[in-house]
């Protein structure tokens, strides 16, 4: 039973075919250098009475003219989690510095420049409009209760897929059919917003760790792991037998 257990976890390194996304963290392709305009009319029609949620006075100068939250607000409320998680992507880029913006993705070295608060409210944008389920701040919990192995957190989210093999396998969701849109008892807890990790984990780690979730473990207290949970986490996933190469 071991020998199929850590067989299963030899996962194929081969480029799964799927469909590149528009990336934080690598050069996304030719159609998607361009992140969207922030305009209201991408899915839903302005309001003449639309609260805004402005950035921090700290965010550089070009952030400050171009973007805000209230596309991100409007699409959440709306349940468009689709878009809200491209809307996301761009307010990263945004707020990532006037380098990200011109280049049209985020190295992991420029999240520290990300304001506190503005990742905050992104953060709490989510959680409000998940009941808690989507987040930051709640895949930081997810990560961390996985002893932060991140082939754990991606399977436990569920960006990655258990195979119909006789021994256990998985492999990565295609984007975007293969990903839940949508609020529901079966949608994973953290599921939403996504990161691509094509080349690597790093920018996903610099999210997690940034110093506006330093104090989540306080605020959120871990959840007792029940007994599927408790068979899952002892499994040897990824220690050392797993090649990062997340690409949806």
């Amino acid at each position: 039973m071991a020998t199929n257990s850590l067989q299963s976890l030899n996962y194929r390194h081969r480029t799964p075919p799927l469909r590149r996304r528009h990336s934080l963290d690598s050069p996304p392709p030719t159609l998607l250098l361009t992140p969207k305009p922030n305009t209201g009319n991408q899915t839903l029609s302005s309001s003449s009475t639309v609260k805004t949620y402005s950035l921090s006075s700290s965010s550089t100068t070009t952030a400050q003219s171009t973007t805000s939250f209230d596309l991100l607000r409007r699409l959440l409320d709306a349940n468009d989690f689709r878009e809200a998680d491209e809307e996301t992507r761009r307010l990263i880029i945004a707020l990532a510095g006037e380098a990200a913006q011109k280049r049209g993705y985020v190295f992991f070295s420029e999240v520290q420049f990300i304001e506190e608060a503005d990742l905050k409210t992104i953060d709490q944008l989510w959680r409000n409009h998940s009941n808690n389920k989507f987040g930051y701040s709640v895949q930081k919990r997810l990560w961390e209760k996985a002893d932060k192995d991140f082939t754990k957190f991606f399977i436990k989210v569920g960006w990655m897929k258990k195979l119909d093999t006789e021994v256990l396998q998985y492999n990565y969701r295609a984007f975007p059919d293969e990903f839940t849109w949508e609020l529901t008892d079966e949608t994973p807890e953290g599921h939403l917003p996504l990161t691509n990790a094509l080349r690597g984990t790093q920018l996903l780690s610099c999210i997690l760790t940034h110093p506006a979730f330093a104090a989540q473990q306080e605020e959120t207290p871990l959840l007792l792991e029940d007994e599927e949970e408790q068979k899952q986490s002892k499994l040897p996933v990824g220690k050392g037998l797993f090649k990062t190469n997340y690409s949806f």
